[in-house]
């Protein structure tokens, strides 16, 4: 599936959970349900995904997770925080970097109107 399509389905999708959700719950909530609707969509989704980092030559479980992994080429971070900070998109860059991923979206659930929480950052690979 074209990844544009995906992202798309992906920022709909947000959208429609935090609509029927609001703010105010934890991460591991909206993760559930956005899972869940993608899902529905007929798209592939892991949650949790182990990130291992490569050193020496070795692959070393360093206890990095992927928050989701969308059709094994999107990578979202969820968070509930009042406000997004650059730690949090230098740890999705970080995470696009490993996991050799061009698209990752950062989803902040703790705002009024989900599309100020929507961050699209892109790995130039």
């Amino acid at each position: 599936m074209d990844i544009e399509v995906v992202a798309r389905q992906i920022v709909d999708a947000a959208i429609k959970v935090h609509r029927a959700l609001g703010p105010g719950l934890l991460e591991s909530a909206y993760q559930r349900c956005l899972a869940y609707e993608l899902r529905k969509r007929g798209l592939r989704v892991e949650c949790e995904v182990l990130l291992p980092l490569l050193y020496d030559g070795q692959q070393i479980d360093a206890g990095y997770r992927i928050d989701m992994l969308i059709e094994d080429s999107i990578i979202i971070e969820n968070k509930a925080v009042s406000e997004l900070l650059p730690i949090h998109q230098a740890q999705l860059l970080t995470y696009l970097k490993l996991r050799d991923c061009r698209l990752g979206f950062l989803l902040n659930w703790n705002v009024r109107l989900m599309k100020h929480g929507i961050k699209r950052m892109v790995n130039n690979l």
